[in-house]
């Protein structure tokens, strides 16, 4: 959330002459709502379940490069079709940068606390065990340009 993975990865796809999927994007167009609604009406389990049928579903494709959602890694799952269908890039930005970039952001519903920072350090606590689990590359973002992160993925595909 917040790392640029939309920006960078269409990018990298325009690059690599592979579509661009944002299974988020994905996922609204399919249903006809936004992120925030769904999570609204049918909770954050709700749209977990919408996203993981998703994943599995664009992990199949070939020539994509799939954006996820931060949230992607809490289903073993989805962990496993990324891992083995793909090459997992996790695109890593410092709390302090995050909170900077989504400050004025009212489209993330699990940053709709009273807390935001401390939400955000609890969900990237939670999360950066899986995230590093499955990646094939880790990339801390927040002094690279988009251009500087592109490069670095593509010197680094197999």
């Amino acid at each position: 959330m917040g790392t640029g993975k939309t920006t960078i990865g269409a990018q990298l796809a325009r690059l690599l002459d592979y579509d661009f999927v944002d299974a988020d994007q994905e996922i609204e167009r399919r249903t006809g709502a936004s992120v925030a609604l769904i999570f609204d009406v049918e909770g954050e389990a709700g749209f977990r379940a919408r996203e993981t049928r998703i994943i599995e579903e664009l992990t199949l494709r070939e020539r994509i490069v799939l954006a996820t959602g931060g949230g992607a890694v809490l289903a073993e799952d989805n962990r496993h079709w990324l891992a083995e269908r793909g090459f997992v890039v996790y695109l890593r930005t410092s709390v302090e940068t995050l909170i900077k970039r989504m400050r004025y952001d009212t489209s993330r519903p699990l940053l709709q606390t009273a807390d935001p920072e401390r939400t955000l350090r609890d969900i990237i606590e939670a999360r950066e065990p899986l995230y590093s689990a499955i990646a094939d590359l880790v990339i801390d973002t927040g002094r690279l340009s988009v251009r500087q992160v592109v490069k670095r993925i593509t010197s680094n595909l197999p």
